[in-house]
């Protein structure tokens, strides 16, 4: 008879559950999403804005390829306008020597639609990035066998250490969310002039190569945000999704923008996985 209650019991608990959607925000209008990146390489100097989309849309992203787009030079007023390249899918600046210039600050202005959006930033002066280097390791806790990286440097700044590092593999880059390589001096930055491993497992025959961006705050608190995002698996307790805030304003229209303007200098250093010797 008690086994009967329980199972009675049992049946009436799982009949009084029920499924919870918990709704979110739904895009309201057309908010243009700005990425923009102006460094001291042209290969990286680009703007790209396309339109947002509701969290669960699997749709092909909308590009926007009718904006003005113009970079100015707070100190010198010096000008860089940009044009929209179809076969790359965004904008470059109309003559690719423009650069940004260490110590300068600079304002990426974008009018589209009857709206202005504006956003600013410094070139800081770049860490340095000695050398990488490669070794072949046995599995080991969270890693798998294979040859590692380090990267060799050194970070001589009290201040402003705000870091992203980004990695390709044979010309792929990797880009999934637990790729986004981000570090600050939380916890000193002695650690690199010792040789920082990469958290990738290589081949012979990989051809790897590392790019080390020096960013503003406001654009590293974005990314910050952004790996939260996706790593929110959406259950019961995570956080509603949020866009990560954007240091890009309206100066004239009114509505919602999201986005980044990032303003710094990025080295570069490649290295193939051989036969040890």
């Amino acid at each position: 008879m008690k086994r009967l209650l329980s199972i009675l019991l049992a049946i009436s608990f799982f009949s009084c559950q029920e499924e919870v959607e918990l709704p979110l925000a739904t895009i309201d209008g057309l908010i243009p999403v700005i990425e923009g990146s102006w460094t001291d390489n042209p290969s990286f100097n680009q703007v790209r804005i396309s339109l947002a989309q509701d969290y669960f849309d699997n749709s092909d992203e909308l590009l926007i390829q009718d904006a003005e787009v113009s970079i100015r030079n707070l100190e010198t007023n010096e000008t860089t306008r940009f044009e929209f390249l179809p076969q790359f899918g965004f904008y470059k600046p109309f003559d690719p020597r423009s650069v940004a210039r260490i110590g300068e600050s600079y304002e990426l202005l974008v009018k589209w639609n009857e709206q202005e959006y504006r956003s600013q930033g410094t070139m800081l002066e770049p860490p340095v990035l000695d050398s990488l280097t490669f070794e072949f390791r046995e599995e080991r806790v969270f890693r798998e066998e294979g040859y590692y990286i380090k990267a060799y440097g050194k970070i001589p700044f009290d201040e402003d250490n705000y870091y992203r590092i980004r990695v390709i593999e044979n010309d792929t880059l990797k880009n999934d969310r637990g790729d986004y390589l981000l570090f600050d001096d939380t916890f000193g930055v002695e650690f690199f002039s010792q040789g920082l491993e990469l958290n990738y497992s290589f081949e012979k025959g990989d051809q790897v190569r590392l790019e080390l961006f020096r960013m503003n705050r406001d654009v590293y608190e974005y990314f910050n945000q952004l790996v939260g995002l996706l790593f929110n698996d959406g259950g019961l307790f995570s956080p509603p999704p949020q866009n990560p805030d954007t240091n890009i304003q309206i100066t004239q229209g009114s509505g919602e923008i999201l986005g980044y303007f990032f303003v710094g200098p990025v080295l570069t250093e490649s290295i193939e996985i051989v036969e040890e010797e």
